[in-house]
């Protein structure tokens, strides 16, 4: 009776979570007002400006080294933003995608070496026999509009009928890794499974192959491709430019949202212990930390429906540079009140300040990036989403 017990909470909390991102997606964010405008922050006045309208539910951007940015649209749309136009036409040769309240078209990313081999990633919700999907990364190369020689390269074991939790960020490393994220579907025991991929963050050879010094390489209680397990949901990706860390961050269920700095092995504890409690108002654990495990660097509560990760490194915007950006989708499960939140730092690391910015938009903020002009720029996650550019109002 217990085990049917705790399978009826799953499902219930299952649904709920659902019909939460469903209505969020079809409900929308109140209309954004006439651009640019101007805000105080703590630190700095910022100019907010709109660089193009109309994208549907966007999820990811990334520069290519001419200058041209590329921004996937969930529905299974990849859009080149070319000499300050968002080019009407969608790329060619995307992989077809399973669109679901939250999966689709999910993350972008070239190769580190992109200007001599024209590879491109793109993480995407696959579908599956019956109901099912999982995540998976293609590769192909991108010739002028059209992605040439796709095919997927991994493909998770974590086939699931929920709509959520796909994870799918992606980074490369200084070694020429590529790491991965995969969500554990809301099925939470996936997290600690380690004959699954979900709940889990991956390391990958860039043709999807596992490298050998894998932590778990070797031992066969271990999928080899895993680096570290115990992860929910997570949303946002990025190496530490000075440390060379690898920093994730995730959704908790209601609260609980974490960053962690991912160590290769580690058990970041899902769900065993959590700073959140399920959809339901009940308690998943009865844990906050446990000394096995590794506990958040940063948690949320109440959560802020947390997204993409950056990190600030340039000069234009000099008042926050070393400084860390989240995405917001919203805050305490309440709608219209998505934001960036901004992290500083000590001189040891430690975070001190979180600071709300752009909360007057009340969009879901999806991806927050460093463009390769040292400034912000900014996707909402809408029916009508945006790309946006922070700058310095001066």
């Amino acid at each position: 009776m217990p085990h049917v017990t705790r399978m009826i909470g799953v499902v219930f909390a299952l649904q709920l979570a659902t019909q939460a991102a469903q209505a969020q997606d079809a409900r929308g964010s109140p209309a954004l007002p006439k651009f640019p405008q101007v805000y105080e922050t703590a630190d700095l006045k910022i100019r907010v400006v709109e660089l193009a309208d109309g994208l549907v539910n966007p999820w990811s951007m990334a520069w290519l080294p001419n200058g041209d940015l590329v921004i996937t649209e969930r529905e299974g749309r990849l859009r080149l933003f070319h000499d300050g136009k968002l080019d009407p036409t969608p790329i060619k040769g995307v992989p077809e995608v399973k669109v679901t309240a939250l999966g689709g078209l999910l993350e972008v990313l070239p190769h580190p070496k992109f200007a001599q081999n024209g590879f491109i990633y793109l993480t995407y919700s696959k579908a599956g026999e019956g109901n099912l999907s999982t995540t998976a990364v293609a590769r192909g190369k991108l010739v002028g509009k059209e992605i040439q020689e796709l095919k997927d390269i991994f493909v998770a074991k974590n086939w699931s009928n929920s709509p959520t939790n796909f994870g799918g960020r992606m980074a490369f490393g200084k070694d020429g890794m590529l790491y991965l994220t995969v969500g554990e579907r809301q099925e939470q025991e996936r997290a600690q499974n380690p004959q699954e991929h979900g709940g889990k963050v991956l390391r990958l050879r860039d043709d999807g192959t596992v490298p050998i010094d894998n932590p778990f390489f070797g031992n066969k209680a271990y999928l080899p491709e895993i680096y570290s397990l115990g992860h929910r949901s997570p949303q946002g990706l990025a190496f530490h430019p000075v440390t060379g860390e690898l920093w994730e961050d995730e959704h908790g269920p209601l609260g609980g949202d974490e960053i962690n700095i991912v160590k290769a092995g580690k058990n970041y504890g899902w769900p065993l212990v959590t700073y959140g409690r399920d959809y339901d108002g009940k308690k998943v654990s009865d844990l906050q930390t446990r000394a096995d495990l590794e506990s958040p660097f940063m948690f949320f509560v109440p959560s802020i429906a947390i997204s993409g990760l950056t990190f600030y490194t340039g000069e234009k915007l000099a008042a926050w540079k070393g400084n860390a950006f989240v995405g917001s989708m919203m805050e305490g499960r309440t709608k219209w009140t998505g934001h960036i939140r901004r992290i500083t730092f000590s001189d040891d690391g430690l975070p001190i300040q979180r600071e709300p910015i752009l909360r007057e938009l009340r969009q879901r903020i999806r991806d927050v990036r460093q463009g390769p002009d040292e400034l912000l720029y900014v996707l909402t996650d809408e029916k009508s989403g945006v790309l946006l550019r922070i700058e310095p109002a001066e």
